[in-house]
């Protein structure tokens, strides 16, 4: 038994899993945050500094929350401060992109007809990315662009629109993909670990020293945080979005990314709104309904082929093994009505996930997943449709086993 393969695949479900936890954690509370800071109520006799306040009710008790641009005259000495959620989640994010996407380069990474590079200069490429892209947009930020909201949104829209495409032209689908969200991630991240928890400590420090604290530093704070509400909605697309193919395995996959950033925009507007009561702007959902229908039809639209993929010697040993011949019969037989680039299993138009077994390079690609999922467990095929035998189940594993 290949005990790697399968501790590996349930480190990748630990790493998942946490994920989903800091994100649901962070994304909890900054949309919470968001609406009430939109809710606040200037109301006559409120403390002095005092911005506004909300009244809120939940869980059987009442809340009274105020709020100071800058601070009260005294600060208590306990301080609830909002970061972990933002720390944990970048990093088990960060700790997902390696275990899945660095550790399995050779098939989730590197497409080489896009880019044929070897995994290390793709990790390289992707690691660049990153830092990159926070360099580039906190400057923009900075610089007298930066004074303007709405121009600074758009010059921000075009530098992801940019790196959606460009992703497509260096990686696999689904990691380009993987990427925009991590590349988006990794702004949002920074923008808390770098601009607006380093300004509050630098106002905490103020007050507590007796200095009247830099009004900018809460406005700076305050932009960056505006930037990550809107992009909050497009980065969970983008994490789910591997399991789903017709988003990330066609043609116009990268428009599709570029339209889903807007969609989010959409939403988060209608809240926005309704939470300042400033309206009820229905059109937006309207709007994004639409955006979402072409994203449909971009889908739909046949894919450009590219040639036959290169293989890797270790695809190679999978191929040459004595078993293959059984283990391509097992496949084809079991296997192919869904994973097929013409699939046969009625409801299924697209092979899932774009795993596609139309050659023996095919099958050789996806051996660890056909071990995993068809093998050591009884996930494929589901509910067993096509009648997979045990005996079949256990020679997907020896040649698995035997041919790494």
């Amino acid at each position: 038994m290949d005990d790697f393969a399968l501790m590996w695949e349930w480190l990748s479900f630990a790493v998942r899993w946490l994920h989903v936890v800091t994100a649901i954690a962070w994304i909890g509370s900054s949309f919470y945050f968001i609406a009430l800071d939109l809710g606040l109520v200037q109301r006559p006799g409120l403390p002095k500094g005092a911005y506004g306040e909300e009244w809120q009710v939940h869980g059987g008790g009442f809340y009274h929350i105020q709020k100071y641009l800058v601070a009260p005259e005294r600060l208590p000495e306990h301080l609830t401060w909002f970061k972990w959620e933002a720390y944990t989640t970048w990093m088990t994010g960060f700790a997902m992109l390696a275990v899945v996407y660095y550790a399995g380069a050779d098939l989730y990474l590197v497409d080489r007809n896009v880019l044929d590079v070897s995994s290390n200069v793709a990790i390289l490429i992707s690691l660049g990315s990153l830092g990159l892209g926070w360099i580039l947009y906190d400057q923009l930020c900075k610089s007298p662009l930066g004074k303007s909201t709405t121009g600074l949104m758009l010059i921000l829209y075009v530098i992801l629109v940019v790196m959606a495409w460009g992703y497509t032209q260096l990686f696999t689908g689904r990691a380009a993909f993987i990427h925009l969200g991590a590349f988006t991630a990794t702004i949002m991240s920074a923008n808390v670990f770098l601009i607006i928890i380093p300004n509050q400590k630098i106002v905490v420090a103020d007050l507590k020293a007796g200095r009247t604290p830099a009004a900018h530093l809460g406005a700076q704070a305050k932009q960056r945080s505006l930037h990550n509400n809107y992009l909050t909605l497009p980065v969970i697309f983008l994490m789910l979005s591997n399991h789903y193919p017709l988003a990330f395995a066609t043609e116009f996959n990268w428009v599709i990314a570029s339209l889903v950033f807007l969609i989010g925009v959409l939403i988060r507007h209608y809240f926005n709104t309704v939470h300042a009561r400033k309206g009820n702007p229905h059109w937006t959902w309207g709007a994004a309904a639409v955006l979402f229908v072409i994203i449909m039809w971009l889908s739909s639209v046949p894919q450009v082929l590219t040639g036959e993929r290169k293989i890797s010697s270790a695809e190679e040993r999978f191929i040459a093994s004595v078993h293959f011949p059984a283990v391509r019969d097992t496949v084809m037989g079991r296997c192919s009505m869904c994973h097929a680039s013409e699939t046969a299993y009625d409801g299924i138009h697209i092979a899932p996930k774009n795993v596609k077994f139309d050659s023996d390079n095919d099958i050789a690609a996806h051996a660890r997943e056909i071990y995993l999922q068809a093998g050591r467990s009884h996930a494929m095929p589901p509910g067993n449709v096509s009648g997979i035998t045990e005996e079949e189940r256990r020679l997907l594993v020896t040649w698995f086993e035997e041919s790494r």
